[in-house]
């Protein structure tokens, strides 16, 4: 619907012009007041003129408000298929990074979709022929499609608004994101409407597998911290010098002992240890882990001596 009226918007606004195109006015008493009086001022100029003030009446009943604080009303920053969206969005940067209120900005990627609050959980959900999301404020994440996007920050409520990061709303809606320096434009152009769904995504065998290795090895950490150990096998899995394949990896002589026991596989993971699977395997990376190829939990290791010490997340030493 915004798009609708800002649509509306523009043409009413162009037709203002051209009745005004034709009326000679003192530049001197063009009025400088807040916000929409310039609109009005346009209108009330032209009542000198019958077919022009007919003319201005009609256009404001159809724009339903006043032109310009409709123009006024949008944040040519930030733009879908290159057309800016309403102000409702209430675009934010912090620490480099775009935030958008989730409910303004869904209406904008796809107006068709069903938006819910429910207060008791402090959730949202967003329901469409193609995505289906969730956001609660405080998680790491939201789920989109069943897939599990990490948002390091947490979801968000600012000045009353659920609040998420623009990068991990478009990447939910299969949009892409762009940014111009020179003009400080953020632009998101549409995709397919959704992200591929999480059964047709992840992969089963790693699934099994990482998650249980998270859940043995730090199933009773913070969720950023089993995500750490999930973290540390797939930077192996990327790494020339390790197997390219995480049951490979955990497969290693000397290295993870519950799968070379035959334990891990009748191991049964916990929720957040298979959240933390998920979220890794969506590219989620806890950033001081970064590059990080072991842990352990004593910090006196093999690594601890050979190794630099990157991080410490709950019970766990982190080396790179």
């Amino acid at each position: 619907m915004t798009r609708k009226l800002f649509s509306l918007t523009l043409s009413a606004f162009a037709l203002l012009l051209l009745m005004g195109a034709g009326v000679e006015q003192d530049p001197a008493a063009a009025p400088q007041t807040e916000k929409g009086t310039r609109g009005a001022q346009l209108v009330e100029t032209s009542e000198t003129h019958d077919q022009e003030a007919d003319q201005a009446h009609l256009v404001t009943a159809v724009a339903g408000s006043n032109v310009l604080t409709w123009v006024e009303d949008m944040d040519h920053t930030l733009t879908v298929d290159g057309k800016p969206v309403s102000s409702e969005v209430n675009k934010t940067q912090k620490s480099g990074k775009t935030y958008v209120a989730l409910a303004p900005m869904v209406e904008e990627l796809d107006a068709s979709a069903a938006v819910r609050w429910d207060g008791s959980s402090n959730t949202v959900t967003m329901s469409s022929s193609k995505l289906t999301l969730t956001a609660k404020v405080g998680q790491l994440y939201l789920v989109a499609n069943g897939r599990y996007l990490y948002i390091p920050e947490g979801v968000q409520l600012i000045n009353g608004r659920v609040t998420v990061p623009l990068s991990v709303l478009t990447e939910a809606f299969d949009a892409s994101l762009t940014w111009n320096a020179s003009t400080g434009v953020v632009a998101v152009t549409r995709g397919s409407g959704a992200l591929t769904p999480a059964d047709q995504y992840y992969n089963q065998d790693d699934l099994f597998w990482l998650s249980r290795i998270i859940y043995a090895e730090s199933g009773n950490q913070p969720l950023e911290g089993m995500m750490a150990v999930g973290n540390v096998v797939l930077n192996r899995v990327n790494d020339p010098i390790y197997p390219n394949t995480i049951v490979s990896v955990l497969a290693q002589k000397n290295q993870f002992t519950t799968y070379q026991s035959g334990k891990l596989a009748n191991r049964t993971p916990n929720e957040n240890s298979v959240i933390a699977a998920k979220l890794v395997l969506d590219g989620g990376v806890v950033e001081e882990t970064l590059g990080a190829t072991h842990f352990d939990s004593t910090g006196n290791s093999w690594a601890s001596r050979h190794k630099t010490c990157v991080a410490v997340i709950g019970a766990h030493y982190f080396y790179a």
